[in-house]
């Protein structure tokens, strides 16, 4: 559908060339036609005017007089002036002979030629040349131009679509490009050879992914120098925290050397994530099993569910976090996936404490065959961040206004970088009902591996 349509610059540079085709070849046929006819009218006017001279001058008499009264019917005839058309009559002069183009009373198309003759100018010698043929002939020739026009137009339609198509292919390889370089691919670049303006929009957008993975670079490194070198005092802290005495000021003092070990630990894992060496260890896992783990280990109480294909059957929170639950069988609550366990248990528990952070109970869990939604009922994504999230970007240290002081901004960011590595697809939502959902989508096994042992 891409070749049709109308909308596609290929097609505009085809409707431009052939319009400007149609305009020339419209142009030059009125010009030729016009001095095609001009050209009979002038031939015309002079065969009329020399048989005017032929019947008013004999040879070796005085101009005006009439060499003999022409017979009948043609080419000439002695009329009184009020005979003549009134257009004609009013160009007489004594002096010289007058001609007129027009039609006859049976619409046939004539050259008049007119003389006055005599003393009392009562009597002219009036000649007609008929002009049908000449215009005939030129009929033939607009219809002889109109086809030359349509074939060259059946010619120069094909070819200029053709033609189009080279720099708009060049313009869907920029685009392609462009897209690499969005997904995450910052060693794509354009051809930028040639020095047209498309050779130039493919130079710059090698500059700007130049530029951004220079500054993504600089960035990873900046997380990963950081997280390094607060490695060091950190355990200075964690040391000097174990040695305080028991009290208030010292639990306090504990829960924020907590809280600045789980930054340096994000900001580490993120560090290797955006290295690109990290792979996915998978294995055949139990789904529903491994999110009931994960949310023993969380003890966060959570509502799971487990679906096979209608059937949905649920726990209670506390069941949920104990793990005792009945998973109900089938293809939901039995399904085995291959995947790597820790990082999907990593991407799980960060979603679960994301929800019951920054958005609001119930929190909801629903597992399918290789499918587990996390939904909560809070105030649900920003916009702007549901539709980076949906991109496969998120903003790093980034919270709601309102929720400053709630978390540091990377639990999402490490969801993301966990689901490239084992091939996740993940889908941020804000549901109908209010919320938050967030879709975790499991790949099926790679042909290669062997099916997993239920």
């Amino acid at each position: 559908m891409r070749h049709v349509n109308p909308a596609s610059l290929r097609w505009k540079i085809a409707a431009l060339v052939t319009l400007a085709a149609a305009a020339v070849a419209t142009v030059v046929g009125l010009l030729v036609h016009r001095s095609s006819w001009q050209r009979s009218l002038d031939e015309g006017e002079a065969r009329a005017l020399q048989a005017v001279d032929r019947l008013t001058t004999p040879a070796g008499g005085p101009a005006g007089e009439v060499l003999a009264d022409p017979p009948g019917d043609r080419p000439g005839d002695v009329v009184d002036a009020g005979e003549l058309p009134a257009a004609l009559a009013g160009r007489l002069r004594p002096d010289r002979p007058v001609t007129w183009y027009g039609l006859d009373h049976r619409d046939e198309p004539w050259m008049w030629a007119a003389r006055p003759y005599g003393g009392d100018g009562r009597q002219v010698v009036r000649v007609q040349i008929s002009m049908g043929s000449q215009l005939r002939g030129l009929y033939a020739l607009d219809r002889d131009m109109a086809k030359a026009g349509l074939l060259a137009l059946a010619g120069v339609v094909p070819l200029s679509v053709l033609v189009a198509e080279l720099p708009n292919r060049r313009l869907r390889r920029v685009a392609r490009t462009a897209r690499r370089i969005a997904g995450g691919d910052l060693d794509a670049r354009a051809d930028a050879g040639g020095r047209d303006e498309i050779a130039d929009i493919c130079a710059a957008l090698n500059s700007m992914a130049t530029g951004l993975q220079r500054r993504l670079l600089a960035e990873q490194r900046f997380t990963a120098d950081v997280a390094h070198d607060l490695r060091t005092p950190l355990m200075g802290l964690l040391t000097a925290g174990r040695l305080l005495p028991e009290g208030q000021a010292t639990d306090l003092v504990r829960d924020r050397i907590d809280v600045l070990r789980g930054l340096v630990d994000d900001l580490l894992e993120i560090s290797r994530l955006d290295a690109g060496d990290e792979r996915a260890d998978r294995q055949p896992v139990p789904l529903a099993d491994l999110v009931r783990e994960s949310l023993h280990r969380l003890g966060v109480p959570a509502d799971l569910r487990t679906t096979d294909d209608l059937r949905t059957t649920a726990c209670d929170g506390d069941d949920a976090a104990g793990g005792a639950a009945d998973g109900g069988g089938g293809g939901g609550a039995g399904a085995t996936v291959v995947t790597d366990p820790r990082r999907l248990e990593r991407i799980i528990a960060n979603l679960v404490l994301n929800a019951r952070t920054h958005g609001a109970g119930p929190v909801e869990i629903t597992v399918g065959s290789h499918r587990v939604v996390v939904r909560d009922h809070g105030p649900g994504f920003p916009p702007d961040l549901l539709a980076n999230l949906n991109d496969g970007q998120a903003q790093r240290f980034r919270t709601g206004r309102a929720e400053r002081g709630r978390g540091h901004g990377l639990g999402l960011t490490i969801v993301l970088g966990h689901a490239r590595v084992i091939g996740a697809a993940l889908r941020f939502a804000d549901p109908p009902g209010g919320g938050a959902s967030v879709t975790v989508t499991l790949p099926d096994p790679p042909p290669d591996d062997p099916p997993p042992d239920r």
